[in-house]
């Protein structure tokens, strides 16, 4: 599942490219790089996208590399890390999963707002604060508790599915929901999703 969702990460990325015209292949290997190609080079090649008209120049390959971990200071870390510890054993979910969101969402800014309005470390909206009793959602205690309540509300939602729950801490449950309790095909949400899984599983050989 983790290497479907890579795939599509890289996919996500080469939609905004000259590719997006031409037959697209592609498939994950064991070290999680993402291979695309405008032609089926073998067996472990499977379409993912097929174009209108074919393209004129030559075949080419293109290797994507999943997700990079952002460099966190040991000090930023250890500043937080007290209170992900606490939050994730009194709601029951993985401190390596709140840093990999806090990671995803802010990259440990705890005074980020986003276009939409979503604030803090783990980019609370206004209204899933408020549903939380976040009363300042710019308190990193606050905006993480807030945060874990959320996240161990969408795991109980979604039966304990890490992905659609990820999936719908950035697209929010109702479109989840709609799309037949899958990933939606938002871009933005197909790249979050095994970005996110990609730093959980980091933090989950640190902590």
């Amino acid at each position: 599942m983790f290497r479907k969702y890579s795939l599509l990460f890289a996919f996500s990325v080469l939609t905004f490219s000259a590719f997006t015209w031409a037959d697209l292949y592609g498939y994950v290997d064991e070290n999680g790089r993402a291979h695309m190609s405008t032609t089926q080079l073998d067996e472990r090649y499977k379409l993912f996208q097929r174009s209108v008209a074919k393209p004129n120049d030559k075949k080419r390959t293109v290797v994507v590399v999943g997700p990079k971990m952002p460099k966190v200071s040991q000090r930023t870390y250890t500043l937080y890390n007290k209170q992900i510890l606490k939050v994730g054993k009194k709601y029951g979910i993985d401190p390596a999963l709140l840093h990999a969101v806090i990671l995803a969402e802010s990259r440990y800014n705890a005074d980020a707002i986003s276009r939409r309005g979503a604030i803090g470390l783990m980019q609370l909206m206004p209204d899933t604060a408020e549903r939380y009793k976040v009363a300042d959602a710019f308190d990193a205690n606050q905006n993480i508790r807030g945060g874990a309540q959320y996240l161990s509300y969408l795991l109980k939602l979604f039966d304990g599915d890490l992905e659609l729950a990820i999936a719908a801490y950035n697209a929010g449950e109702g479109a989840v929901i709609r799309n037949g309790r899958k990933i939606p095909p938002y871009p933005e949400t197909v790249a979050y999703v095994p970005k996110v899984m990609a730093f959980y599983r980091k933090y989950q050989e640190r902590i």
